[in-house]
C-alpha cells in the first residue's frame, strides 16, 4: 500500500484522531482511495484497531485491520491483517466478525516480562440496527457511529486469545436489545427470533 514510515505514520494519526474524539478519517485523503471505517482505542491498556478500507468501490477493493500498541510514547504497529473484504452486511441488531490479534510484542520487550508473558491484542468488526445507540464492549460503552460499524480492542491473556469480551447493544434508552457472550456465535435477538420462527 504504502512504503513502511508513511505507513506507520498514517496510522499514528488516526490513533490520534480517534483519542481526541475526531472523525478518524483524514481530511487531506480521498474516500475513493482510503477510507477509514472506524479506530478504537482502549485507553486504560494502552491498544488501538484501525479498520481500512482500500479503494472501497474499485474491483481491487481490499479491507485492512491494524493493531497498535503505546509504547515509549508513542503509537507502534504490532499487526494486522488484509483480506478481500466482506462487502455491506444488513444487520437486524448485533453482528459480530472477523476476530483477530496480535501479540503485544512492545510490552513483551519491558523487563521483567517475556514473550510467554505478553498478552494479546485482540479486536472484532461490530456491525449494529438502526435501532442501536450505543454499544458494550466488556465495560467500556462505545457510541455507535453514523455508518453502524465500529471495530473495538481489547487485552487477553494469552491463552484467552479467543475468547473475547461480552458484547452487549444498548437503545436510545438505555435498555438491552441484544448480546453476544465471549463464547457464542449467534446474539441473543438472532436466537430470539429462530425460535419464533420454528
Amino acid at each position: 500500500m504504502w512504503a513502511w514510515p508513511r505507513w506507520e505514520g498514517f496510522l499514528r494519526g488516526v490513533m490520534k484522531r480517534a483519542l481526541a474524539g475526531d472523525v478518524p478519517q483524514p481530511w487531506w485523503m480521498p474516500r475513493r482511495v482510503l477510507t477509514v471505517v472506524s479506530a478504537d482505542v482502549d485507553d486504560a491498556a494502552g491498544v488501538g484497531a484501525i479498520w481500512i478500507l482500500w479503494r472501497p468501490k474499485s474491483s481491487q477493493f481490499r479491507e485492512h485491520v491494524a493493531v497498535l500498541e503505546w509504547f515509549g510514547e508513542r503509537w507502534r504497529y504490532v499487526g494486522g491483517g488484509s483480506s478481500s473484504g466482506d462487502g455491506p452486511v444488513d444487520v437486524d441488531v448485533l453482528d459480530v466478525r472477523n476476530g483477530g490479534g496480535a501479540l503485544s510484542l512492545t510490552r513483551s520487550l519491558d523487563p521483567p516480562r517475556s514473550l510467554a508473558a505478553a498478552q494479546m491484542i485482540n479486536c472484532v468488526k461490530v456491525r449494529l440496527g438502526r435501532e442501536v445507540r450505543d454499544v458494550l464492549i466488556g465495560v467500556r460503552r462505545i457510541e455507535v457511529p453514523e455508518q453502524r460499524s465500529l471495530i473495538a480492542v481489547w487485552t487477553s491473556p494469552q491463552m484467552n486469545r479467543g475468547v473475547r469480551p461480552l458484547i452487549v447493544a444498548l437503545g436510545g434508552d438505555g435498555a438491552e436489545l441484544s448480546r453476544l457472550g465471549p463464547y457464542d456465535s449467534l446474539d441473543t435477538h438472532t436466537w430470539d427470533r429462530l425460535r419464533e420462527e420454528m
